[in-house]
């Protein structure tokens, strides 16, 4: 009975690890596209370079919509909301409060992930494992070097009022097709994120602070108490 119900946990760990490790790669980006210029660009794409490599720090709250095709069109399946934050290189909070109490939250080294309802942490090296994700939009330096050695970038047509690019991944090992980036005088608005299973994410950008002044230990995390704590 001991060995069937553990078999059960590790089952669900897995299962847990796969919807997260999706939801990571897609709330990275969003935590990295918060901040720019007022400045006039003359394309999305010169507008996010520019913002690339000159973000520092921002914070603010976020709306973000599965979407999957229903009969032909596209319905939103989930709705979920909270607050982020983040500082480059590689430290970011991104916490859902709604329908369901979840963070994410990396220090630089390491990416732990605590689901509330259960009280279990998830820590992963950062490493390498951004690649050509979402992610490495976000941990792409102080440049755009590593984001173009990762991505093709490309503008698309306008739509709903703002400027649109298009970052397709190079390699052929990444789960998301490409990433739609609304801008709008050098700042993002929206994102689009479509992943190899025919699935999508909508992410707004909302109360966005630039530059805000962060505490040391603003990105250390401390296990809850009594927590499960478990290391991949």
């Amino acid at each position: 009975m001991n060995k069937q119900i553990h078999q059960n946990q590790q089952n669900q760990q897995s299962q847990q690890n796969k919807t997260w490790h999706r939801l990571v790669t897609s709330v990275v980006v969003a935590s990295s596209l918060i901040i720019g210029s007022g400045s006039a660009y003359a394309s999305a794409v010169e507008q996010f370079k520019s913002f690339v490599s000159n973000s520092k720090s921002a914070k603010g709250d976020f709306i973000q919509q599965q979407v999957k095709v229903v009969d032909g069109k596209p319905k939103v399946i989930k709705t979920s909301n909270g607050t982020f934050v983040f500082a480059r290189p590689g430290k970011f909070i991104w916490t859902y409060q709604k329908p369901y109490e979840q963070v994410l939250q990396a220090d630089g080294d390491k990416l732990f992930i605590y689901d509330k309802d259960l009280n279990q942490v998830t820590v992963k090296e950062l490493g390498n494992a951004l690649g050509s994700s979402p992610a490495a939009i976000l941990f792409a330096g102080a440049g755009t070097a590593d984001l173009e050695k990762n991505f093709i970038l490309k503008d698309v047509a306008d739509k709903q009022g703002l400027e649109w690019l298009e970052a397709t991944p190079k390699t052929k090992d990444s789960q998301f097709e490409h990433i739609g980036i609304g801008m709008k005088d050098g700042v993002p608005y929206a994102l689009e994120l479509r992943d190899s299973f025919g699935q999508a994410s909508l992410i707004t950008l909302k109360n966005l602070e630039k530059n805000p002044a962060l505490k040391a230990d603003q990105f250390k995390f401390v296990v809850p108490a009594g927590a499960d704590v478990f290391r991949q």
